[in-house]
C-alpha cells in the first residue's frame, strides 16, 4: 500500500480526489489517498504551496513531493524541504496557456481593440494590419510553455526568437541567451511574452532600460509571474507610447488592489491569473505517472533544481 498525501486548499480535494484515484487505478498503484495521514507514514506528498503542509520535517519516509502548481518560487526555499520535489508539467496547463498566448498575440497584432471598441458608425478601412511574417515575437522563458507557445505561433507565421538563461536549442524557434543574447531578443521585438520563473534574476527583467530595446509601439503580454516587469518602468512606458498597449495577467500582489494604475490605464488590459490552470484530470495522470516511477526506482521527471530556483 502507497500512503499519498493531499496537501491543498480544502476545496481542491473535490476537483482532485475522482480524478486521482482513478489515475492511480489507471497506472496499476494501490494507493491510500487521504488528507490526514500520520507524516512518518507517508510515501508522497500531492501539493500546493497553500495547502496545510509548510513544516516537511515529520516526512521522514516521504519518497517526494509532487507540486500542483508549475511555479514553484514560494516553495522552493523552504529548508524544512529536502525531499524531491517535482513541479508541474500538464499538457492540459500547457494547451491552455498557448490558447491564451495565441488569442493575445493576434487580438494585439490584428488589432481587432480597435474594431471592438470603436463601433461609432465611422467606416475605417484605410489600415490593416501586417502579416504575421513582418512581426517579431519575443518569448523570454523557453520551458516547457514557452517552447509550446513559441512553435504555435511559428506555425502561425510569426519570426520567434527565445531567451533564456542557458542555452538552449530549438527546432522553429531562434534560441538566444545570455545578457547579451537578452538584448539581442528585445531589440526591435514588437511583441514580447514573458514566461519566465520568477528568480531573483530574472525578477524586473522588463524595466526602463529593457522596455526601451523594444520597436516602439510594441506589445507587453505577461502570463508569466508578476515580479518580471518592473511596474512603474512599463507605466512609464505606456504614456510615452513606447509601448502600446499590455495584457497582464499576473502581478506583485494578487488580487490586483483596486487602486492599482493597472485597472484605469487604456493601454493596459488586467486578466484576473487565468491565463491557464492545472487540469485536475490531466494533472493526476501526472502525478501518477511520477509516483509509478518511484515505486520501480526510475528517475522523477519533472523535478526542481534548487540552484536555479526552477
Amino acid at each position: 500500500m502507497i500512503n499519498v498525501l493531499f496537501s491543498a486548499q480544502p476545496q481542491t480535494w473535490a476537483d482532485y480526489e475522482t480524478p486521482l484515484r482513478n489515475a492511480f487505478a489507471k497506472a496499476g498503484l494501490d494507493v491510500d489517498l487521504s488528507r490526514d495521514h500520520a507524516p512518518e507514514a507517508v510515501d508522497y506528498i500531492v501539493f500546493a504551496p497553500n495547502g496545510p503542509v509548510t513544516d516537511f520535517r515529520p516526512y521522514t519516509n516521504t519518497k517526494a513531493v509532487m507540486s500542483l502548481w508549475a511555479g514553484v518560487e514560494t516553495v522552493v526555499d523552504n529548508d524544512t524541504l529536502t525531499q524531491p520535489l517535482a513541479r508541474m508539467v500538464d499538457d492540459g496547463l500547457t494547451r491552455g496557456m498557448v490558447e491564451w498566448v495565441v488569442g493575445h498575440t493576434l487580438r494585439h497584432h490584428l488589432g481587432m481593440d480597435t474594431h471592438i471598441h470603436g463601433q461609432d458608425g465611422k467606416w475605417r478601412n484605410n489600415s490593416y494590419p501586417p502579416l504575421a511574417a513582418d512581426r517579431p515575437v519575443t518569448v523570454l522563458g523557453i520551458g516547457a510553455l514557452g517552447v509550446a507557445c513559441g512553435q504555435a505561433l511559428h506555425g502561425l507565421g510569426f519570426p520567434v526568437t527565445g531567451w533564456s538563461r542557458s542555452q538552449k536549442d530549438i527546432g522553429d524557434i531562434r534560441c538566444l541567451h545570455g545578457d547579451d543574447g537578452l538584448t539581442a531578443a528585445l531589440t526591435d521585438a514588437q511583441i514580447v511574452i514573458l514566461l519566465l520563473p520568477q528568480t531573483p534574476e530574472t525578477e524586473d527583467i522588463l524595466n526602463a532600460k529593457t522596455l526601451a530595446l523594444l520597436a516602439p509601439g510594441a506589445f507587453v503580454i505577461n502570463p508569466g509571474r508578476g515580479p518580471l516587469i518592473d511596474d512603474a518602468a512599463l507605466l512609464a512606458a505606456l504614456d510615452r507610447g513606447q509601448v502600446r498597449h499590455a495584457t497582464l495577467d499576473v502581478f506583485r500582489t494578487e488580487p490586483l488592489p483596486a487602486d492599482h494604475p493597472y485597472w484605469a490605464h487604456p493601454q493596459v488590459t488586467v486578466t484576473p491569473h487565468i491565463a491557464s490552470t492545472t487540469r485536475p484530470d490531466t494533472a493526476a495522470q501526472v502525478i501518477a505517472d511520477n509516483i509509478a516511477r518511484g515505486e520501480r526506482e526510475a528517475p522523477f521527471l519533472h523535478l526542481v533544481d534548487r540552484s536555479a530556483g526552477y
